[in-house]
């Protein structure tokens, strides 16, 4: 209540003023001359005073005649309420506004991207939608109507109006959707992948590579369709091709790289690409799988030697906690006992910590996203780096 009252009490001096001239224009040559306020303006301030907002808010509406002069102060009005998260508020204002005849075209419009908008915040989608479509059809508000119809649609899954609207952005804003049309056609892909309908799956995602060469999900569901289809060495062309995509993803190959190799008694070439990996890129995911795979083939010695050279130059929880591992299995007594401690330690940091982070909002998260969960932007969730990352 607070809060409401504190906004009421800014709105007062606007209210002052409108109800002054209102008083003016409505009244007498002899009235004007003296300028009186009008009354509703005091039976609003007695409704602040008695802390009933909503009374206030009815007043001060009605007070806002609107014409060309005070349109604008209602549009800021209900956008104060629905930035406050007040939105039947905002909506009620921006209702009344549409009502009045005496709107020009251009006056009605913003009224009407503004209701929009205040559907939206709602949740009314289906509502928002239509009026968004209208000012479409009338040819004005273009960019905002279209990317608040891209907002809707990606909400509701509908991917294929999704697309048709992110290239119609693209035409009309000279700035580049094609990366987020080729997630459009994954999020198709994948769905389709799920349902077994390979044709579908390969015919998205060309359609998402023709959008975005360096999409990396597309060739990770590409490399799963091959995989299903019992196509290995497809696969693992394809699962290869993310590193020149986007290097940050290797950690997202790794393991189904491996499984592909296995299947086909190669697991020697992967070790021989993880050992090239290694030499290129500050991965810790990359270090340990080729860590364990230098323990199976060559023994325990092996490979606590190869870790522990590899952390003295790129230090990271995971690496530490490996060897901690490795040390365990050959301590004993009071040793031991330390050792367990310190594993417990770095247990737990690499169980608190997330995995993977928004690069646009800061979003933390434990499993990879292509839709960021807090801005929804798209593609911007990458494994996290460093000493407590990869």
């Amino acid at each position: 209540m607070i809060n409401e009252l504190n906004l009421l009490w800014l709105l007062l001096p606007v209210a002052a003023f409108s109800g002054w001239w209102i008083g003016r224009r409505g009244n007498n040559s002899k009235d004007r001359s003296s300028g009186s306020i009008n009354p509703d303006y005091f039976k609003g301030l007695n409704f602040v005073l008695n802390e009933q907002p909503d009374k206030a808010i009815e007043v001060f509406i009605r007070m806002l005649e609107v014409d060309s002069e005070t349109v604008e102060t209602h549009l800021a009005l209900g956008n104060l309420f629905r930035r406050r998260g007040e939105v039947d508020r905002a909506i009620r204002i921006h209702q009344n506004l549409i009502a009045r005849p005496t709107l020009n075209r251009e006056q009605r419009n913003s009224a009407l991207l503004e209701l929009g908008m205040d559907y939206m915040r709602s949740g009314l989608l289906d509502r928002a939608e239509g009026l968004f479509l209208e000012l479409i059809n009338s040819g004005t508000h273009l960019n905002q109507a279209y990317t608040q119809l891209l907002e809707i649609y990606q909400q509701e899954k509908d991917w294929d109006k999704a697309i048709t609207i992110a290239r119609k952005l693209s035409a009309i804003s000279f700035e580049s959707y094609n990366p987020v049309i080729a997630q459009f056609y994954c999020e198709h892909a994948d769905a389709a992948l799920n349902e077994g309908n390979m044709r579908v799956v390969k015919d998205m995602v060309r359609r998402a590579m023709s959008f975005d060469t360096d999409c990396v999900r597309a060739s990770l569901i590409e490399a799963q369709m091959h995989q299903k289809n019992g196509k290995t060495k497809l696969a693992i062309k394809a699962y290869k091709r993310v590193e020149s995509q986007d290097s940050d993803y290797i950690t997202e190959v790794l393991m189904p790289l491996y499984e592909c190799y296995r299947n086909m008694d190669r697991v020697d070439e992967f070790v021989e690409y993880l050992r090239m990996l290694v030499n290129i890129y500050d991965n810790i995911s990359i270090l340990l799988m080729l860590t364990e795979l230098i323990a199976e083939r060559e023994g325990e010695n092996a490979a606590i030697r190869f870790i522990s050279d590899e952390l003295k130059n790129r230090p990271t929880v995971k690496g530490v906690d490996k060897l901690i591992e490795y040390a365990l299995e050959r301590s004993e007594g009071e040793t031991h006992e330390h050792l367990q401690t310190i594993k417990d330690l770095t247990g737990q940091l690499i169980d608190g910590r997330a995995m993977y982070k928004c690069n646009s909002c800061g979003f933390d998260a434990k499993s990879l996203h292509w839709q960021c969960p807090g801005c929804k932007n798209w593609d911007t969730v990458k494994p996290v780096f460093g000493v407590a990352g990869e």
